[in-house]
């Protein structure tokens, strides 16, 4: 059985004090929760301070990006070994704000991927289709190449967890029914069955987009969705460790 893993994606919020603090009460109040896996992903200034924070608890730490190089004149960007210096395991890739506002492309992901595992960091890859591709009905045609392309070249994929998060629900308090994640989420399994065969049946495939302790539970409660990436929600320590306990109880 698969277990669980609940992220939270801090985005552009909190100082270095403020950051500390909500990890504190994440890790004092996620204690009893041993049976998946619970991450933060607080801003590049706070990383090294929340990984000291959690440091010895069953909380692991994870960035909000990445780049594909392992040092050079690149302003302004973070390299894997960076990262890890700073305590992190895990590596949020491609989340549709970085599509979307920085213009990253597929190709970027995919090299993203590859240099995170060449690094010894989890990637996890988001995907996800907007408001607009899913009228127009081509859903799993930008998600299929989403994740075709993505993973393009990797031949293991034991340490990639994925992410969907439907670019219309991403802050906007709209939520996937429990159907339409189900399909996609079997969907990207479909795919990944397809490419490495049993192997798809132990990746975590995480749903993301307004993800709160209300609605969690429904959407855990489907076969292919194995935790939740959270927004908004991660942002206090009362409604992550909500979430935390309603996959831990239905899982």
């Amino acid at each position: 059985m698969r277990k669980w893993i609940v992220a939270g994606n801090w985005k552009m919020h909190n100082t270095i004090a403020e950051s500390v603090a909500l990890a504190k009460a994440i890790k004092d109040g996620a204690s009893g929760f041993q049976d998946g896996t619970i991450i933060l992903a607080p801003p590049f200034t706070a990383l090294f301070n929340v990984g000291e924070t959690i440091k010895g608890s069953s909380v692991l730490l994870a960035a909000q990006n990445m780049y594909y190089e392992d040092k050079g004149a690149f302003t302004g960007e973070i390299s894997p070994a960076m990262l890890k210096d700073a305590g992190c395991s895990y590596a949020i890739i491609g989340h549709s704000e970085r599509r979307k506002y920085f213009h990253e492309q597929d190709n970027d992901v995919n090299l993203k991927v590859k240099k995170a595992l060449t690094a010894g960091l989890t990637p996890i890859m988001c995907v996800g289709e907007t408001d607009e591709e899913r009228v127009k009905g081509v859903t799993q045609d930008v998600v299929g190449r989403q994740v075709k392309q993505g993973l393009s070249g990797v031949e293991k994929i034991e340490n990639i967890v994925i992410a969907y998060e439907p670019v219309w629900a991403i802050g906007t308090g709209k939520v996937a029914t429990t159907a339409q994640a189900q399909e996609v989420h079997a969907f990207i399994r479909g795919i990944l069955k397809n490419l490495y065969g049993n192997t798809a049946n132990d990746i975590r495939i995480l749903y993301g987009g307004s993800v709160t302790k209300d609605n969690i539970g429904d959407l855990i409660a489907m076969e292919d969705i194995d935790g939740a990436l959270v927004g908004g929600a991660s942002l206090k320590a009362e409604g992550f460790l909500g979430i935390i306990q309603n996959i831990s109880a239905k899982k």
